[in-house]
């Protein structure tokens, strides 16, 4: 990897490695050059946004972010934009998703289940209050800070109460199947309220049981299943854990229980502690138009500096949870949304492993330097699942390969790496006390 790399600095921050990607965006590890801390920045091109006609809809994201101030929803810090990009410069968190927990782990105690299920609700009743609905809720979209306390993200598909229209209620369809309320999927209007806190039902069921309370591989008899609200709690769960659910996964939204109501149940309340935070409202909205305009005076300075592309303690410090690099260098790490592994080959001999191994798993292979692209040529759940990959040289003879899911449904990415991982067998580099327990 003696090729050079391109550092980007956007304003204050200096910018590092990709860690999501979207259709009209890219999320970037950044640091604030000025004070050290971490963030997440956000980045999107303006002509796909203006050519998509995206304006409003970023602009509501944009708009909802800074309304929230809560110690369980991601914080939005900046916004900022030049000529060809707008950055959304947001919080960043060190311990993966809720997703990710249930994945490796299944099904969780009660106790640490409410506890997630009682920040959540503390969290969209505080946005339900300021007027914002998420409408895509799911344990994808719910992140753990370093301290395992969450953090509701992702606000693409929120609306605002101003979109209500005359009769009181919001009119678009969004949000994932599975957790999606019956009455948005009728089409006939929903109130905000309750169509989150559906959702909400969904996730406590999950994490008690391990598994979706609605599941089908076919989508109009998982619709049936929703409306008719056709499910079965599982055994080991306690008589109060199933009622609570019970009230929850109502498909009447006029009878299902309100958040007022949730906030005394008996099984809700034990161990409760409500969040004590500042709610100072002096937020301005400035900026979120002031990105959106071509004049000069907005524009923030971007600035690129040739360098070695070379992977340094910070970068080492950012892929991994906290300051425990042994979640990086840990070949059998538990695996997420992203995974990377260490190798002593040489870069371009990675790169042809990867490909002789991705391309009779049904992959087409895109190269370019040192990351390459590999996109399922089948169709999956959720569209054609894409693999981004990327190696960077920690020494000269050691490097950390990335792989990451860049578009696609988790799940498969998951099915995906277990094959991949198996046909790299020769390239993972094995300590002298890995070798030890394969004997």
């Amino acid at each position: 990897m003696n090729k050079a790399k391109v550092k980007r600095r956007v304003g204050k921050y200096e910018v590092g490695r990709t860690i999501g990607e979207g259709t009209f965006a890219k999320v970037k590890f950044a640091r604030n050059a000025e004070t050290g801390e971490p963030v997440a920045l956000k980045i999107l091109d303006k002509e796909k946004v203006l050519k998509h006609k995206m304006v409003e809809q970023i602009g509501r994201e944009i708009s909802t972010m800074k309304l929230i101030k809560h110690p369980n929803v991601i914080r939005l810090y900046e916004v900022m934009g030049s000529k060809t990009k707008i950055f959304i410069v947001m919080e960043f968190v060190t311990g993966g998703e809720l997703f990710d927990k249930i994945v490796n782990h299944g099904r969780m105690r009660e106790d640490e289940a409410r506890r997630y299920f009682q920040q959540l609700i503390n969290a969209i009743d505080y946005c339900h209050s300021r007027g914002v609905y998420h409408r895509d809720l799911k344990p994808e979209n719910l992140l753990l800070d370093a301290y395992g306390n969450l953090k509701v993200s992702d606000f693409g598909f929120s609306a605002l109460s101003q979109q209500v229209r005359d009769d009181g209620l919001l009119h678009t369809s969004c949000g994932t199947p599975n957790y999606v309320a019956p009455e948005v999927l009728n089409d006939r209007g929903y109130d905000g309220t309750t169509a989150d806190l559906w959702s909400c039902g969904v996730i406590l069921f999950v994490l008690l049981a391990g598994y979706l309370p609605f599941d089908d591989s076919n989508l109009m008899n998982l619709y049936k299943k929703i409306s008719a609200a056709e499910f079965n709690c599982p055994p080991w769960l306690s008589f109060n854990a199933m009622k609570l659910i019970t009230r929850i996964l109502d498909p009447n939204p006029i009878t299902r229980t309100t958040i007022p109501e949730i906030l005394e149940d008996e099984w809700f309340k034990k161990d409760y502690m409500p969040p004590v935070f500042d709610e100072k409202d002096d937020t301005n909205f400035n900026d979120v138009e002031a990105v959106f305009k071509d004049s000069e005076e907005h524009h923030v300075t971007e600035k690129r500096e040739e360098q070695p592309a070379a992977m340094n303690a910070f970068d080492l410090i950012s892929m991994s949870k906290g300051l425990n690099l042994a979640n990086l260098f840990d070949v059998e790490q538990e695996f997420k949304r992203e995974t990377r592994f260490t190798s002593k080959c040489p870069a371009n001999e990675i790169i042809s492993k990867i490909e002789e191994a991705a391309k009779p798993l049904g992959f087409d292979v895109h190269k370019k330097n040192y990351k390459m692209r590999l996109e399922n040529m089948k169709a999956g759940r959720k569209g054609n699942l894409n693999i981004a990959t990327e190696i960077f040289q920690v020494a000269p003879s050691l490097h950390v390969v990335e792989v990451r899911k860049a578009k696609g449904d988790t799940l498969e990415f998951h099915e995906f790496y277990k094959k991949l991982s198996t046909r790299l067998d020769d390239v993972v580099w094995k300590t002298e006390e890995d070798m030890q327990e394969m004997k």
